[in-house]
């Protein structure tokens, strides 16, 4: 949309915003709330609620965010005006298309992007005629917001001059809808409650069920597909306690090295000890205290980062090493190595893997089966799964309570003799069979505790179907051993001597990862009406060597703490 047609609009989206139901009092300080409904392109407006800090006549750059999700709610008012008062930035929340008091039809993601819709465009383009804005424009937010960004830097918004990412996402194939394949089908039936027309939802759903696989549909909206386009600094947050930090890593890196000249080698890249989410990142995660300098302050970071790029304060910011992630040592143990930062120009670092094989009787080791025959079985029933409770990663608690259950498999070492650090991805080679066409592999790795905790570092499942590829289906042969090769996830962890690594291995884990119906047919919304159990087999032999992948480096002392 062009600036004339923004500057037509202006007066009567602000005028109309007016009309907006008065939100309930909140104390924002000397800040100044404005409901705005922001036009776009189609000419459907944006609700969308500014926080301006004092001092008539003045201009300041803008910073927005893009959500779904409520905007109104007491807190995110409070904490977006205190921003905008004490960093001097007017700061923008806008509701995506369709979701609250958005105009036009929700479709997820797909009006923010790079097609005949672009949001995230106009609302930046908008803003920067505003005024009470300087022209210039950063974005931030993580997580629903950390895609928008992604989806809105191919657009090439001429006023965005930097963005700041938390815990963010490329594909909603990989980090959404689906995880390693796996539909989310109820997860994603809630979105409804998010839509101004729940009828939108619902047909959004449907549209899914016709695109069971990787393929054009979802490459449109797959943001690995055009680093190329994006072109400006970025400083991204990854947290290792969150599956999503597979989305953090891989934007970092592609911006990095494969963005356009105002993109490549003007990233940079935080790993911490953290969940998804929460600003500021805190050092106690889950059931784990880590030391304070596990603690990251995000917004004092985004501001230092936006008062260079948006105001010009030579600040440093943009001088600070590339890439700073924390190693962790064991909670709680304080002669533990590790719960330390260490600086580095790119990540991963390169690591050759180190294979941990799973063996008979539940034991893992570095040394490969020599057995002729050996595998470990499990029930696997879509109608009574095994019972992983909500709806995020339970990172950083005790997993003993899903290893226990019935149809639950764990393999352990011995007590580590002394300390081994792992930096990089972990990996995993699994030979498995079933009685059934199709079944899914959830596998976690923990660190056990010399108290018997089980310290869940990560997890990720697999539908068996997408072995080959996502972008086709290939079902198993009941009773026959077949090779899966996943992603399990990212970490940087020094594992304690006296501890002990395990592995857990399961094919069921509601509510979190949503059932297979093991018939082997279309996925669709309504496809548990169809359901089979089936009996599940880990092979763990000389000729099916099952095991994990591990980033296993030798620990260093080079570290440092952030200022």
């Amino acid at each position: 949309m062009n600036c004339l047609r923004i500057s037509l609009l202006t007066t009567a989206a602000l005028t109309l915003s007016a009309l907006a139901a008065d939100l309930p009092k909140v104390d924002l300080g000397n800040v100044r709330e404005e409901h705005l409904m922001i036009p776009m392109r189609d000419g459907k407006r944006l609700s969308a609620y500014a926080y301006i800090p004092s001092g008539g006549g003045k201009k300041w750059p803008a910073i927005f965010e893009q959500r779904y999700a409520d905007i109104t709610s007491a807190g995110s008012r409070k904490a977006s005006a205190k921003w905008a008062g004490s960093g001097g930035f007017v700061i923008v929340v806008v509701n995506y298309r369709g979701t609250h008091e958005s105009e036009g039809q929700w479709r997820g993601y797909r009006g923010l992007e790079w097609g005949p819709l672009r949001d995230g465009y106009d609302v930046c383009e908008w803003l920067a005629t505003q005024p009470w804005c300087t022209g210039k424009i950063g974005t931030y937010g993580g997580s629903q917001a950390g895609y928008a960004q992604n989806y809105l830097a191919p657009s090439q918004p001429p006023h965005l001059v930097a963005q700041y990412m938390t815990d963010t996402g490329l594909s909603l194939f990989q980090e959404g809808y689906r995880m390693g394949g796996v539909t989310r089908p109820l997860r994603f039936a809630n979105m409804g409650l998010v839509a101004h027309d729940p009828a939108d939802s619902e047909a959004l759903l449907r549209e899914w069920d016709q695109h069971p696989d990787y393929d054009n549909y979802w490459r449109d909206e797959d943001c690995t597909l055009h680093f190329d386009k994006m072109n400006l600094p970025c400083f991204t947050i990854g947290s290792w306690y969150d599956f999503m930090i597979q989305g953090s890593i891989a934007s970092f890196n592609g911006r990095q090295d494969h963005g356009g000249p105002q993109s490549r080698g003007q990233q940079h890249l935080v790993l911490g000890p953290w969940l998804h989410g929460g600003y500021p990142k805190s050092n106690k995660i889950g059931e784990l205290v880590f030391p304070e300098n596990a603690m990251f302050d995000v917004y004092g970071d985004m501001t230092k980062w936006f008062n260079h790029y948006l105001k010009g304060e030579d600040n440093g910011a943009e001088k600070v090493p590339t890439v700073r992630y924390y190693v962790m040592g064991a909670a709680g143990e304080p002669e533990a190595p590790g719960n330390f930062w260490r600086e580095a120009q790119e990540f991963p670092p390169h690591v050759g893997g180190t294979p941990l094989y799973l063996r008979a009787d539940g034991e893992l080791k570095h040394t490969s089966p020599s057995e002729a025959a050996s595998a470990t079985s499990y029930a696997s029933d879509p109608r009574q799964p095994m019972n992983i409770p909500g709806a995020s990663f339970p990172g950083a608690k005790d997993a003993r309570s899903f290893e226990q259950q019935s149809e639950v498999r764990t393999w352990t070492t011995d007590p580590l003799v002394q300390p081994i650090e792992w930096t990089g991805e972990v990996k995993a080679e699994i030979y498995a069979s079933s009685t059934a066409k199709d079944t899914d592999f959830i596998l976690r790795v923990s660190d056990v505790y010399p108290d018997g905790r089980s310290m869940l570092l990560m997890d990720y499942p697999l539908r068996a179907r997408y072995r080959n590829g996502f972008d086709k289906e290939v079902l198993l042969t009941p009773g026959k051993p077949a090779k899966l090769d996943w992603h399990i996830g990212w970490t940087s962890i020094i594992l304690n001597k006296g501890h002990r690594i395990r592995v857990t291995i399961a094919s069921t884990g509601a509510p979190l990862y949503e059932p297979n119906n093991q018939t082997g047919g279309r996925q669709t919304m309504d496809w548990m009406k169809n359901a089979v159990p089936a009996i599940n087999t880990i092979w763990h032999d000389k000729t099916h060597p099952s095991h994990i992948i591990v980033p296993e480096i030798t620990p260093t002392q080079a570290h440092f703490e952030l200022p």
